[in-house]
């Protein structure tokens, strides 16, 4: 089986990244994005439908994700300093046990292990997973 980093399509792995680009603004993800715009667009582009909320709405959602402590593919995953959902950085699990984000730091979409955002002070705690249970 492909992985789903190998059925991205060539737009969103070359996604610039734009702080300002939140949930809710106008204009296409493609041009940039922030963390929380282009992963609710990779859920898209796999037929999930994703709802356009900042993360501290996201982790407290019920009406379109569930809190899950197993992640499987294309579940969203949440890091920050502390525990804390505001401010959380989003990514995408993956079917290798990585996680694809737009990377702030690098400026592009990237594929780190929890491990890998354990070492870095922003990232440091994983909050936990969230899973979206609408298809579009």
């Amino acid at each position: 089986m492909d992985s789903l980093l190998t059925r991205l399509p060539a737009w969103l792995t070359t996604v610039p990244y734009d702080g300002s680009r939140i949930p809710g603004s106008a204009g296409d993800p493609a041009s940039g994005a922030n963390c929380q715009v282009y992963a609710y667009a990779v859920l898209r582009h796999f037929g999930r439908a994703a709802p356009d909320l900042r993360s501290r709405e996201l982790w407290h959602d019920t009406a379109w994700t569930s809190r899950v402590t197993e992640p499987e593919p294309l579940d969203l995953a949440l890091f920050n300093r502390t525990a804390d959902p505001f401010g959380a950085h989003v990514g995408i699990w993956t079917d290798d046990d990585r996680v694809l984000h737009l990377c702030a730091e690098i400026g592009s979409p990237a594929v780190w292990t929890p491990a890998q955002f354990a070492t870095r002070e922003r990232y440091r705690t994983l909050i936990g997973f969230k899973r979206c249970h609408r298809r579009h």
